[in-house]
């Protein structure tokens, strides 16, 4: 398969970036974050979760979040939904697309969302159905794609048939997460293989995390087995629970540069972007992961005017 010549980027940090951040922010904030991400031209944001605020307290208020936000017609906002009343939330809130999440193994399913594989697909069923009847897009996320905290490695066999299986109960989008990150290129080739061959490419995204440093290198070889969505996370935000000191999300600042760096178009601006990322990392009081964020901030403080 040939590259995409446009890749649609999956902005996620305001969702899986900040639920992973220790400092709480307030409602404004995560508003203003993003406002400015979708200014920065990130036309699909995942704007927050309706998971237990007891678990994930960053995510406590998405209803409030959302009540701020007035996103231009282009801009399509989703969250991740666990149950009936996290999607009755999304409707209330004007969302346009939901996603529920499932794990590759039967041991991070059960310490993640405390049912097995089956009884997770037998709990989104009757969702993903009702999701998609009030005309909501759906995505699937598929969690320990590359390999489990808990089990070690994970067969391609085994991430194809759960995302089969999603797709089959409606998710119109699979995001293939490599959660703890821990990769590489080949890995991920043979990944989107195996998938590929129960669910189209089309419908097939990635989202690694970038523990090892590998998560630009997997997506590229990604691309060049034809897929064209990428979840990433501005500045990096996030970490990786289950792998203490880990880097955590890829930053999108990264993989703006790389695919418009390899003339891949994805509609952003990256100086707006990188602005962005200065924003939100200056209320977390860290630095930015961003490799190219820290350098082209480096320069433009060298030379104002380039």
């Amino acid at each position: 398969m040939s590259i995409p010549r446009r890749v649609r980027i999956v902005e996620v940090g305001p969702r899986d970036g900040l639920q992973n951040e220790g400092v709480v922010l307030p409602v404004e904030i995560k508003a203003a974050l993003i406002e400015k991400l979708a200014a920065a031209g990130l036309g699909d944001i995942e704007a927050g979760s309706f998971v237990s605020a007891k678990r994930v307290p960053q995510m406590a208020d998405t209803k409030a979040v959302l009540a701020r936000l007035r996103p231009p017609p282009h801009v399509h906002l989703s969250a991740l939904i666990p149950n009936r009343r996290g999607l009755e939330e999304a409707l209330a809130g004007g969302l346009r697309g939901v996603a529920v999440f499932a794990a590759a193994t039967e041991t991070f399913s059960k310490e993640n969302i405390g049912c097995s594989i089956a009884e997770s697909l037998a709990r989104y069923a009757p969702l993903v159905e009702a999701a998609v009847g009030a005309g909501l897009d759906v995505r699937g996320y598929v969690s320990c794609a590359l390999g489990c905290p808990f089990e070690g490695d994970v067969a391609p066999r085994a991430v194809a048939d759960l995302a089969r299986d999603l797709a089959a109960l409606g998710c119109g989008e699979i995001s293939l997460g490599d959660t703890i990150g821990v990769g590489a290129p080949l890995q991920a080739r043979r990944l989107v293989e195996a998938v590929g061959r129960d669910v189209p490419v089309a419908q097939i995204a990635v989202h690694f995390h970038d523990t090892y440093g590998q998560a630009l290198a997997n997506i590229f070889a990604t691309l060049e087995m034809g897929v064209g969505v990428v979840d990433a996370s501005v500045a990096g935000l996030g970490g990786c629970p289950f792998a203490p000191g880990a880097g955590g999300n890829v930053a999108t600042e990264d993989v703006v540069y790389m695919l418009e760096h390899s003339g891949i178009e994805t509609g952003v601006d990256l100086a707006a972007l990188i602005d962005a990322g200065v924003f939100i990392c200056e209320r977390l009081g860290r630095e930015s992961r961003s490799r190219a964020a820290r350098a082209l901030l480096a320069r433009r403080r060298r030379d104002p005017g380039a």
